[in-house]
């Protein structure tokens, strides 16, 4: 008699027919989480979503939090595979401390997320926001913004994304400044600075490192007052690199040009998110709700790269390249 297939619970919206054709070709089966297509999986409470896990080996997640008290309740649950490329939202230590693996999609949307951070670039600097909102009211007056072309940019960390926005901004003529802990002197088109010289230097910083202590508020009041005035700031890595509430002073105070923001601190932090609010609501801050890696060719990308760690996980199989976070 032939096996049962194995249940991977699937709480990630838009997860496709062809990662889940994939599952069940390799003895699994997907199992959706029964939210709403427009529904995040952070909305499960804890109940639900143990009831959900019961049974499952494979856990495909999105933005929900992965904490010890849910690991622990759930012994067999093997693989968690985080269709992204961050795992902060993951207790990584508890998950090494219990022998669960965790992955994620490396790969599947640095196109997506570099095609992103060009189009807030733009976006702020030609103030398509207000030319939109102008027209839309009947003023079809020219708004004047600023060319990209010849600006100084400056890239905050030079991984899979880092690289890709750096050789999009080649074809701009743009002179490109990185700060990160790992320089590669074979990388062409960037100089490496220091911090404080980039953020000096720049007219756009873009931030492309992960969240940790030592990158938390990375962008604070200090950094934002160091800026040349008129410099536009873009995220689209991970809100709590910036200090929200000092960008919002910063362009009160017309001390930065604006903002170009796919990601904020009250992702995490719902006491923040008036400053959310107040941040999307300007004129000269061009907002996306972290949509940057949500292409449809991204998801299909993350799904079917999530799909293939779940059955190299628990089959003891390779993982695709870049994908292991923590192994039992």
């Amino acid at each position: 008699m032939a096996p049962s297939p194995r249940k991977v619970l699937i709480t990630t919206r838009l997860f496709d027919a062809a990662a889940a054709r994939y599952l069940a070709e390799h003895g699994c089966v997907a199992v959706p989480s029964g939210l709403p297509p427009d529904a995040l999986d952070t909305h499960i409470p804890d109940a639900d979503l143990n009831s959900l896990l019961a049974g499952a080996e494979g856990w495909i997640v999105g933005q929900r939090a992965v904490t010890r008290d849910i690991l622990a309740a759930h012994p067999q649950l093997k693989v968690i595979a985080r269709r992204g490329v961050g795992h902060d939202r993951v207790d990584v230590a508890a998950a090494r401390d219990l022998g669960r693996m965790v992955t994620i999609a490396a790969g599947a949307n640095d196109a997506a997320v570099a095609d992103h951070t060009l189009a807030l670039i733009l976006a702020v600097l030609r103030r398509l926001k207000e030319s939109g909102a102008a027209i839309a009211a009947g003023d079809w007056r020219a708004v004047s913004g600023f060319d990209l072309t010849g600006k100084t940019v400056g890239l905050v960390g030079l991984g899979r994304i880092g690289r890709a926005v750096a050789h999009r901004l080649h074809g701009f003529g743009v002179k490109v400044l990185v700060a990160t802990r790992t320089p590669d002197p074979d990388f062409p088109f960037v100089s490496y600075v220091p911090l404080p010289e980039l953020i000096a230097e720049s007219e756009v910083v873009s931030l492309h490192a992960p969240l940790a202590p030592e990158t938390r508020h990375i962008i604070d009041a200090a950094a934002l007052a160091a800026m040349k005035r008129g410099a536009i700031v873009v995220n689209t890595s991970r809100g709590g690199l910036i200090d929200d509430k000092a960008l919002l002073a910063a362009l009160d105070a017309g001390r930065i040009g604006g903002a170009g923001l796919d990601v904020f601190e009250a992702e995490v932090d719902p006491a923040l998110l008036p400053v959310a609010a107040a941040l999307a609501a300007r004129a000269d801050v061009v907002a996306t709700a972290h949509a940057a890696g949500s292409s449809a060719e991204g998801l299909a990308r993350g799904n079917l790269i999530s799909a293939r760690c779940v059955v190299a996980g628990l089959g003891g199989l390779p993982l695709p390249p870049g994908c292991l976070v923590t192994a039992p």
